[in-house]
């Protein structure tokens, strides 16, 4: 159970060290009044820093090696 959540941890650090967030369209309105509705697209973005990647894929390396251990 360890070595998989080690191995888990390990790959979502990768994953977060090479992609530092991602963006999406939401559409949202702009006015409404009664049967009258105008709506625009608005991209927005989520964004985290590198470091935060490096931490996980630290923290799965000692888990996987705590695991082994054992």
């Amino acid at each position: 159970m360890n070595r998989t959540i080690g191995l888990v941890l390990i790959v979502v650090g990768i994953a977060m060290l090479v992609w530092t967030g991602f963006s999406y369209t939401k559409r949202e309105k702009v006015v409404d009044a009664g049967p009258i509705q105008i709506s625009a697209d608005k991209e927005k973005s989520v964004n985290w820093p590198p470091y935060a990647g490096g931490v996980i894929l630290l923290a799965g390396i000692v888990v996987l090696v705590a695991s082994k251990k054992k």
